[in-house]
């Protein structure tokens, strides 16, 4: 049988059948029996149950029909069909209902370990396969890029210093600093890299599904459970759950969560069993949890069981040493992605990045090299390609006869090309949203130097 001890469910109506095939399988798994389809329905619905080994022939739910019922509300269980007699048609049709297996009423006991073995490996794999579709949104190719600050270099340091062990992590930082990608980090570096990493953005899931996203849900649990469903704490069985955003999490998931992460067990909504999981948790929030637990907002026993090994990460404006090795990085990606070939970033523009407040930190700085990178017509980024906050912010320290003409210019150039982008490049389109001659716009946009970029991105489309 698979390494971890599985539930399986027997539906036989012949009870010395029952206890036989029991005593088998006793050994390596927790035995359910039932000797009805009915019967074993009602467990279903009350246990976590992993194989189901059913006679063909059944009271009432016949086996086939028990067989469509699962396939349908419980598509992670496999199911290994009993027939009493040589059938091969019924065999036949049993598989194609998708049934694992067909045995022999009088199979061997090493038959029907063999059997319900590799059916259990095969839901193994299918748990691995859903694991890893969960995990594969927005994970290719990303990483966290450091640079030559001291801060980012001391705190990448502890970061892989704690990735090998496996002590809960609590990252600490403003939106947009990377709180993900150096849980994938900490992920990739933990010795399992191929073990399930999955995130998880709390304060982007509704609130009335968070629970059932986070430990799954029985099938009629709730108005629209349909059918079985397996939360992020199974799917991270083996692996890495990442709770992005844990301060957003309601008071009363909080102590699922704790129970969670001490007991190692969880129980689905509308469930009644404890299902054992065993993971890494990596969680991170932009929101000061200490005084959220003065405030009455955040359970102090979770907060101390999260914070064993606090990561800080830095905002982008106390690593401005970085910026350039970040925008290097950024403008090199979007090259490729846009099939462009700008060489780099003046230094004059550096210092004008430099100069922002960056609310919205790395975040926002790969957002904003993106945008130049998909507009820009020359070789090089220059001040003139940034938007207009940017040259106000350097009014300070470099001030000049044209100031405000150069801050005009560049305003209206970048409300120009946004209104074009909100229009699909359509010029009559965007003097109309404009509300302004299109006469108007087509000088502005000859004076801006934007129509030839114009006819490049509509060209390209």
């Amino acid at each position: 049988m698979p390494s971890s001890r599985k539930t399986i469910l027997i539906v036989d109506p012949d009870e010395p059948s029952r206890e036989r095939l029991g005593q088998v399988l006793r050994r390596d798994a927790r035995i359910l029996k039932a000797a009805s389809g009915e019967a074993g329905l009602g467990l279903m619905a009350r246990e976590d149950v992993s194989l189901v080994l059913a006679a063909i022939a059944l009271p009432g739910v016949s086996g086939f029909d028990l067989l469509r019922i699962i396939r349908e509300n419980y598509p992670l269980t496999e199911i290994v069909m009993v027939s009493a007699q040589s059938d091969v048609e019924s065999a036949v049709q049993a598989v194609k209902l998708g049934a694992y297996d067909v045995l022999q009423a009088d199979a061997a006991p090493d038959a029907v370990r063999a059997a319900l073995a590799h059916a259990g490996e095969r839901q193994d794999l299918s748990r691995q396969v859903l694991a890893l579709s969960a995990q594969v949104e927005e994970q290719g190719g990303r990483e966290f890029v450091t640079g030559p600050s001291l801060v980012a270099r001391e705190m990448m340091d502890l970061v892989d210093k704690v990735a090998g062990l496996s002590a809960t992590v609590l990252i600490l930082g403003e939106s947009g600093t990377g709180k993900e990608l150096v849980a994938r980090r900490i992920h990739q570096r933990s010795g399992q890299p191929d073990a399930p990493f999955i995130p998880v953005n709390v304060a982007a899931i509704p609130r009335e599904l968070v629970e059932s996203t986070l430990f799954g849900h029985e099938k009629g649990a709730f108005t629209g459970a349909v059918r079985q469903q397996i939360g992020k704490f199974e799917l991270a069985h083996g692996g890495t759950l990442f709770l992005d955003e844990i301060g957003d999490l309601k008071q009363e998931l909080q102590a699922k969560l704790l129970r969670a992460i001490q007991e190692g067990e969880i129980e689905r909504v509308g469930g009644a069993t404890p299902i054992r999981v065993n993971f890494r948790l990596i969680a991170a929030t932009n929101v000061d949890l200490a005084r959220a637990v003065k405030e009455g907002a955040f359970r102090e026993d979770l907060y101390y069981r999260l914070n064993v090994i606090p990561v800080r990460l830095p905002p982008l404006r106390e690593r401005l040493e970085d910026l350039p090795a970040l925008a290097d990085f950024f403008l090199r990606r979007y090259n490729a992605r846009f099939h462009k070939q700008v060489q780099g970033i003046a230094e004059s523009t550096l210092r004008m990045l430099a100069g922002h407040w960056w609310p919205g930190n790395v975040r926002e700085l790969e957002n904003l090299i993106e945008r130049l990178v998909a507009t820009s017509d020359g070789e090089w980024i220059t001040d003139d390609d940034l938007p207009f906050e940017f040259h106000v912010a350097d009014i300070d320290r470099d001030p000049g006869q044209h100031l405000l003409d150069r801050v005009m210019t560049t305003f209206e150039r970048n409300f120009i090309i946004r209104a074009l982008e909100r229009s699909a490049w359509n010029v009559t389109q965007t003097a109309r949203y404009l509300g302004i001659p299109l006469s108007t716009l087509k000088f502005k946009m000859d004076r801006l130097e934007i129509r030839g970029l114009a006819r490049k991105i509509k060209g390209d489309r």
